[in-house]
């Protein structure tokens, strides 16, 4: 690996980090339960009325930087289950970036169609209850 990808992998995660505390610092005045509110939409939502496997996200996000678990638990409940996994693999790509490294998840055909399986199962589950 170069000097310069070095850099840039080193570079990338605190980027992200200081993208998604301004995005934080945006959404935490910002209800998106109400309408109006200068937030992006889900476009599959907007197109078909159903909801996708990430719909509630940035309603389970507000909730959650205001302390309200229940609240985020009904906004988007895998989202919030797989919170932990994503933040492990968010801390390794931090790890891997900080010491000039690439970090890439490698799910392999079983992690991929488990991945599928389980976005489409709470997809239906949740368009259809």
């Amino acid at each position: 690996m170069s000097g310069t990808d070095r850099l840039r992998a080193a570079a990338l995660p605190p980027a992200v980090s200081a993208a998604g505390a301004v995005g934080a610092w945006h959404l935490r005045s910002r209800d998106p339960h109400l309408a109006g509110q200068l937030l992006p939409f889900c476009p599959w939502h907007r197109l078909t009325g159903l909801a996708c496997p990430a719909c509630g996200a940035t309603r389970m996000t507000y909730d959650l930087l205001h302390g309200d678990l229940a609240a985020a638990w009904a906004d988007n409940a895998a989202l919030l289950l797989a919170l932990p996994l994503l933040a492990v693999l968010y801390g390794n790509w931090v790890r891997h970036g900080l010491a000039g490294r690439r970090f890439r998840v490698r799910l392999g055909p079983r992690g991929t169609v488990a991945v599928l399986a389980v976005a489409v199962v709470w997809t239906v589950g949740r368009n259809l209850w």
